[in-house]
């Protein structure tokens, strides 16, 4: 089968590799939409913890191609998407509700070969099936959307919070959305695209902020007390030192954007203890793939207007090599 394989840092390859023979209680999905997540580039930049070589994507949808021994609620041809995450459970932080900090931990895409493939091996516990009225693009925002759940879950937002957001893009824009269902009063979003930032507006924020010098001042003026909630979905350490100093008394502060592994940040420690922050990071999925498909099909989360477009898998590798486009949200590989 064809599929685009990592083989280093900066080194991507298309090459035909053996088809995925599911086991016992595996599928083998065919693969129909993969989004490209910001963590697939680390992984491209060798900026993650993958080994190489490793087939990327962990963001899909498809069809059940093949079942193995064992699975009974499956069958050839239904439709699905599936957790990439892939958790031992018998660790002790997989049997105190922490699989996604599991000593053992894994997941498709990451860790071994994921979807940027035309069939990809799944645990068929891991499968989640669609309706027809899903389409395999929304399906394949299920895994993104699951990341969010968890990052709701950490944050813990309470009625009535003002809020502020770095960050617009298609991971930004789930968090808006979310965030003002959440039940935050306030909500403030800072991008350096104003066709992002106009977005945000129709997704729930209540005020937006181009990221410049001046605009930045402005809302120090606007709201000097600080936010109780500060969230970055950028993943850039300038930015989230910036996103610091925004934190009010009593702030939470939620780091969701993937930095490089190797990316350090300054922290004012007196501020730390003298105001009551909390610092919390959000790794991955922890047993949210289900609820954050609810949140999809349900039509609560609309993620249908953040496909910015579709490539082939040849093309994918020009996208890993090239430089981001601002104004673009999600990128998805059409098989």
């Amino acid at each position: 089968m064809k599929a685009l394989v990592i083989e280093a840092p900066f080194q991507a390859k298309i090459k035909d590799i053996p088809y995925p023979v599911p086991g016992p209680g595996e599928v083998t999905i065919a693969v129909r939409n993969i989004g490209i997540c910001g963590t697939d580039i680390h992984i491209y930049r060798g900026e993650f913890i993958s080994p190489y070589p490793i087939v990327p994507g962990h963001e899909f949808s498809g069809v059940i191609h093949s079942v193995g021994e064992g699975v009974e609620d499956f069958t050839e041809g239904d439709r699905v998407s599936a957790d990439p995450s892939l958790f031992c459970g018998s660790c002790p932080y997989c049997k105190t509700g922490k699989g996604n900090q599991c000593a053992r931990w894994g997941a498709l895409g990451n860790t071994v070969d994921g979807s940027m493939a035309e069939y990809v091996r799944v645990p068929a516990a891991n499968v989640v099936k669609i309706p027809d009225s899903m389409s395999f693009a929304e399906a394949a925002f299920i895994e993104p959307m699951a990341c969010v759940v968890h990052a709701m879950n950490r944050l813990q937002v309470k009625a009535g919070d003002t809020a502020i957001l770095f960050g617009a893009g298609a991971m930004g824009q789930q968090l808006i959305q979310t965030l003002a269902h959440s039940g935050v009063s306030e909500l403030v979003v800072v991008d350096v695209s104003p066709a992002k930032l106009e977005m945000a507006l129709k997704r729930g924020a209540t005020r937006c902020i181009l990221s410049e010098e001046a605009e930045i001042a402005a809302d120090r003026l606007h709201h000097p007390q600080g936010y109780d909630i500060v969230v970055d979905a950028t993943g850039i350490p300038a930015v989230i030192e910036l996103a610091l100093t925004f934190m009010g008394k009593g702030a939470k502060y939620l780091q969701f954007g993937v930095t490089p592994k190797d990316a350090e940040i300054k922290v004012d420690p007196f501020q730390l203890y003298n105001k009551d922050w909390t610092l919390l990071g959000s790794m991955a999925i922890n047993n949210t793939f289900l609820p954050a498909y609810q949140w999809i099909q349900s039509g609560r989360i609309d993620v249908k207007p953040l496909i910015s477009r579709e490539i082939s898998l040849e093309e994918t590798i020009a996208f890993l090599q090239g430089p981001r486009d601002p104004g673009e949200f999600k990128v998805q590989i059409k098989i």
